[in-house]
This record gives C-alpha cells, structure tokens and sequence, in this order.
C-alpha cells in the first residue's frame, strides 16, 4: 500500500502541466476572490450606512456610524470566519477538500445575498441583521462600487450636504450597498460549480482515504501513508511544532496590520484631505470618491505586488519573501507614523499615499501571500487543512484586533501612536518568519516528512 501511495504521490510531482492545473488555479483563485470581496466590499459603503441609517436633523455633517457599529459591521464577519476555518479546516481533512469547499461556498451564498437583504424599519435592526449575515474583495470590491454608484449618480442627481442636508441622501442611495453586498454570492455560485466538476485532490486520497486506486483513477481525469500520527502526538509537536507557531504568530500578526489599514484606510485619506469633506459631497458622490481612492491603491500598489510574488516566488522562496515583506512594512510604517503631522499638509497629502501604497505592496509581494501559501505545503497530508485552518484562524483573530482595536486606538491616542504601533507588529512578524521553513523546490512530502516516514516503513516491513 505504501509503495502504491508513492508512485502515486510520484505520478503528481514529476507531471507536466495540463489545462487542468489552469482550471485548479482559476478556481482555487475564485475561491480567495470570493472571500476577499465579502470581507472587504463592507468598508466601501459604510460611510453610505452612516447617512441613511444615523442621519440627525439639523447636523451640519452628515450622519456616521458610531464607533461600536461601525467596529462590529467590520469586524464580526472575522468572527465568523474564525469559527469556520477552525471547524472547516479540521473538517476537511475528515470529508475531503472537494466536499467542504463545496459547502463553504453553498454559506457564502446564502450570507452574501441575506446581507444584501438586511431587514429592518429602524437602523438598529438593520445594522443587526447585517452584522448576523455577515458572521457565516479588494479590486472586485472596489470596481463593482464604482459602477454601481456612477450609475446611481447619472439617474439619481442630488447636492452636497451642505447645500441641502435631506436631498443629499436620495431614497435610491440604500439599493447601493445592499447591490455590493450581494454581488458576492455571484462569483460564489460561479466556484461552485467549477468546484463540482473537479475530482479530490489525489493526495488526500492517497494518503488519508489511503485509497491509491482512486487516487490513480483521479489523476486519470485530470493527468490524461501508512503511518498514523494526530495533531497531539510527539512526533509531530517535535518535527512542525515550531511550523506551527511560526505559520499562526506571523499570519496573527499580519492580519492586525493588514486589515486595520484596509478597512480603514478611507478614513486616513479622508483626514489628510484626499477624499474631501463629508459634507461637500452627496451621499451617492462620496461612495464614489471613496470606491475610486481604494481602487486605486489596489491597482497601483496591492494587485502588482501580488503579481510581483507569482513571478518570484519559486526563485527567491517563500520565506525571503515573506522577511522582506515585513521588513519594508515596518519602514514605511514607521516612515508614516514618526513624521505624521509633515503628511497631513496640503502638499505633501500624494507622498502620503505613495507610502501608504509601498505598504500594501510589500504586504502583498510578502506575507500577506506566503502566510496562507506556506501552510498548505508545510504540513502532512492528513493534518494539512485543520492545520491550514488553525493558521488561517489565526490570522482572522488579528483581523478582528486590528478591525476593532484601530478604531477605538485612533480615538484614544491617535492616529500617529496607532501607526507606530502597527509598525512595531510588522517588525515581530518579521522575528517569527524565522520559524517559517523554506519550502521552495521541494516535494510536499519532502517537506512534511511523510516521504521519510514512508521509506521508514518500507524498511521496517521490508
């Protein structure tokens, strides 16, 4: 049987590459396409939320969320995403990676198109409903909000605020976010039925259903370990134990940084003026101008350095890359923080954001891609996706510190002193990478072990 599995676990490493690698590719992107627009498409409208639902009479600013909604708009989606990697992760190594997918998908739809349909007569219930929906992308995101509230802007003209407070708002303005929101269910369903007509990973076959004829038979469609060992056993504390910390500290760390700067970067922009003043816009303009800032940050600075990492990954490796990341993360950030009120002048308000991009970038073309690439190859076969899954979780629990953490730090000490902060965390994600194993042009059972474990028991059954 373990002669079986190798010769299958051989098969895949030395086969050339086919259309179906493309297709595994495209959906296995889908997929991270999917989950980044639901948990990113929320920080592009609720600026939106804030005029319809807590509008004052008589304000001479337009209504916003207070602290503790606005937090838990953006951060109760990483809760749920917590609690799912956790129990999909271990749940995928017991069902298999097709079955699962297929059912997290399934949830994404029905929560995407649920947000969209929040109800509600009074803005309590609604942002109630929102956040329960949102508990079960950053380009996407950003394109479909400017589409959606160009066309809104076109048929539904309104003045600014300070022209005249209850027009500025048009009734229409409440169909924007709930199409954003919704939009997500789309390219769900789309992964979905890729998804279906993919076969299981021969792997997972191989070496956890231990099923080598099915594996082959798998392979066929898409070509044309006999050791048992758990998540608490000394084996594999000794041997990817200190993985393990590595992979959860540095995708922790990441997240506080990564996500706290995303979903609030609009209000940074709009403190050092680049976005103007709530109140010179309406409320459809304002989605707009902010929709357009943040896609702009992603096609300069966050999708190259995602591009920038696919080019080099297999020759600089993951953990250089991951090191640098973090590195030119820290500087930026405390080249953004030390100097801070030089940023806010009126001249130097591009610089600002040209720093503030080169962050993004080196998160993509760093951590924020090698910390979910390392954990799928790092890791035996059978613990793979709980191990990915705690990894992932990991990185969702900062997620929710810095989505809920930021917030309420900037208020309290300021934006200059949270950045500096920020910095510091970049800078002890770059100590724990040292913990992370290069990966780069091994086999995942070279890297894992399995390969020496199988040729042990070989040995000893030969």
């Amino acid at each position: 049987m373990a002669k079986d599995q190798l010769q299958v676990l051989n098969a895949l490493d030395v086969a050339k590459t086919q259309w179906y690698h493309f297709t595994a590719i495209i959906t296995a992107g889908m997929g991270f396409f999917t989950d980044a627009y639901d948990l990113f498409c929320i920080s592009l409208v609720t600026k939106l939320l804030g005029r319809i639902y807590y509008h004052k009479e008589g304000d001479s600013t337009p209504g916003t969320l207070p602290s503790n909604v606005s937090a838990a708009i953006n951060g109760v989606a990483f809760c749920g995403t917590l609690a799912g990697q956790l129990f999909f992760g271990w749940l995928g190594d017991k069902m298999g990676r097709k079955r699962v997918y297929g059912m997290t998908l399934l949830l994404m739809v029905i929560s995407s198109v649920a947000s969209g349909l929040s109800f509600g007569s009074d803005s309590k219930s609604v942002m109630a409903t929102l956040c329960f929906f949102r508990f079960r992308d950053i380009l996407a995101g950003g394109m479909i909000a400017i589409m959606v509230s160009a066309v809104f802007k076109a048929y539904y003209p309104a003045p600014s605020y300070e022209i005249d407070a209850n027009l500025s708002t048009v009734p229409e303005a409440d169909y924007i976010w709930r199409i954003i929101l919704m939009f997500g269910a789309f390219q769900a369903l789309l992964t979905y039925y890729w998804r279906t007509k993919m076969p299981e990973t021969a792997r997972y076959t191989a070496l956890v259903a231990k099923n080598a004829k099915q594996a082959a038979a798998d392979m066929s469609k898409v070509l044309q370990k006999g050791n048992e060992f758990g998540l608490f056993t000394t084996w594999f504390f000794s041997r990817h134990g200190p993985h393990l910390l590595g992979t959860t500290s540095t995708w922790f760390l990441l997240d506080i940084a990564f996500y706290s700067q995303n979903l609030f970067q609009k209000d940074n922009f709009s403190a050092i003026g680049w976005i103007p003043k709530a109140k010179t816009m309406n409320a459809i303009e304002e989605v707009y101008k902010i929709a357009r800032a943040q896609t702009l940050i992603a096609l300069c600075s966050t999708v190259p350095g995602y591009w920038f990492t696919v080019a080099l990954i297999h020759k600089i490796g993951r953990f250089k890359i991951q090191l640098m990341g973090f590195f030119f993360m820290t500087i930026f950030m405390f080249a953004l923080a030390i100097p801070y009120h030089h940023w806010t002048l009126p001249n130097n308000r591009i610089r600002f954001v040209i720093m503030y991009s080169l962050t993004f970038f080196f998160a993509n073309f760093g951590p924020n891609a090698t910390t979910f690439v390392v954990p799928a190859e790092i890791f035996p076969a059978r613990l793979r996706s709980t191990c990915h899954g705690i990894s992932a979780a990991s990185g969702k629990a900062g997620a929710m510190v810095g989505a809920f953490g930021f917030l309420y730090a900037a208020d309290a000490i300021g934006v200059k002193k949270s950045l500096m902060i920020l910095a510091f965390i970049n800078f002890l994600g770059m100590l724990f990478t040292f913990l992370v194993p290069e990966s780069k042009g091994k086999s995942l059972e070279e890297i894992s072990g399995e390969a020496d474990q199988e040729k042990g028991t070989e040995t000893q059954s030969g």
